[in-house]
């Protein structure tokens, strides 16, 4: 009797509008609850918002940590973008360092120190005492012969922050740095990185 039927479609007499009205149909209870469940998945506490944040963030981080595996250089940090970042990545990573036996050598002077045994102790002290000397001579022949490659292969350009970059990725053991190695140890270095 007093319900809208569902042939019946109110037409809107623009004529007629009040110049204060709404100028538009009241909606009906099914587009009314709708509205209301749409309205509701909007996080409205603070803790819902950080929630949402945290799980765009750890989105972001897994398609960057993806991209450092793959070698994909449109999601590096900034600090590893460029061609001149990449030439020093393969050439760290295609020489073998002394920092890769610095884990296994160690691992033996932890043992000779807790062995109980003064000279065994002594001994590996100065196994460590000369692996560190070893990394620091490979670090610096490292350096020497990198900034001769990367003069020859980009001149004129700025070298700026190279060093502590190369120094920095040849210190991590290989399976630990990040943009993952692109290359093999030994392997050939292309000659243009453009």
């Amino acid at each position: 009797m007093f319900g809208r039927s569902k042939s019946e479609t109110p037409a809107v007499d623009t004529t007629t509008v009040k110049p204060g009205g709404k100028g538009r149909p009241t909606p009906t209870r099914k587009e009314a609850e709708a509205a209301a469940r749409a309205k509701a998945k909007v996080p409205r506490t603070r803790k819902e918002i950080a929630a949402a944040q945290r799980s765009s963030r750890v989105e972001s981080s897994q398609k960057v940590r993806a991209a450092m595996k793959s070698g994909d250089e449109r999601y590096f940090m900034a600090r590893d973008k460029g061609p001149m970042r990449r030439f020093v990545r393969d050439y760290v990573d295609a020489r073998f360092s002394i920092v890769e036996l610095m884990i296994p050598l160690l691992i033996v002077t932890m043992v000779l120190g807790y062995s109980g045994n003064p000279d065994l102790a002594s001994m590996g002290n100065t196994i460590l005492l000369g692996t560190l000397l070893l990394v620091i001579f490979d670090v610096f022949l490292m350096r020497r012969r990198m900034k001769k490659e990367l003069e020859r292969r980009f001149p004129g350009e700025s070298t700026k922050g190279i060093a502590y970059y190369s120094i920095t990725r040849s210190m991590q053991m290989k399976f630990m740095r990040m943009p993952k190695a692109q290359v093999k140890i030994g392997q050939e270095l292309p000659e243009h990185y453009r």
